[in-house]
């Protein structure tokens, strides 16, 4: 007969099929936040008529599309 406790059971069950989940939320509320933060600061520079190259904004761009879309389907998974 088992003596380990159903609830820590069914949460060392959980972390085995989806290891360090919480961890990749909290990378990924992380880099979601820098990816804001950086084109924040990047449209500000070009509002205040600086110049920036077309690459990096489409960087930022992307990544700020990415890092939420990560943490959306990781979301979603459970």
């Amino acid at each position: 007969m088992s003596k380990i406790d159903p609830k820590l059971k069914k949460k060392l069950l959980n972390e085995s099929q989806a290891p360090f989940k919480g961890l990749r939320r909290i990378l990924w509320i992380a880099f979601s936040g820098s990816a804001f933060l950086g084109l924040f600061i990047m449209l500000s520079k070009i509002a205040s008529g600086g110049e920036l190259q077309q690459n990096n904004l489409l960087i930022q761009l992307g990544a700020c599309i990415l890092f939420p879309t990560l943490l959306l389907y990781d979301k979603n998974k459970e």
